[in-house]
């Protein structure tokens, strides 16, 4: 590897600033911010506004295409005479 051209990759704490949840991961993402956990380590903090603990898509809260006004079925019915 190349010296001076690669990011700098550590350990950085990801809070979503809806719901609180906190998550410890390795990134490369750059923040002013500074956490101190609650095993004592001192981590950059990089906020996010959604995450997998509020994205409906995690929480259940997504509708599905075909709640939705039945679009899958209506797709089918004007295509499925063409050959």
């Amino acid at each position: 590897m190349k010296e001076g051209i690669h990011p700098e990759y550590k350990e950085v704490c990801f809070l979503d600033i809806t719901s609180g949840y906190k998550f410890v991961t390795r990134s490369c993402v750059k923040t002013k911010a500074t956490i101190t956990l609650e095993d004592g380590r001192e981590l950059p903090l990089y906020k996010l506004e959604v995450s997998s603990d509020t994205h409906p898509f995690y929480t259940g809260a997504q509708k599905s295409v075909d709640m939705m006004g039945g679009r899958v079925e209506r797709f089918l019915n004007k295509y499925k005479t063409i050959k």
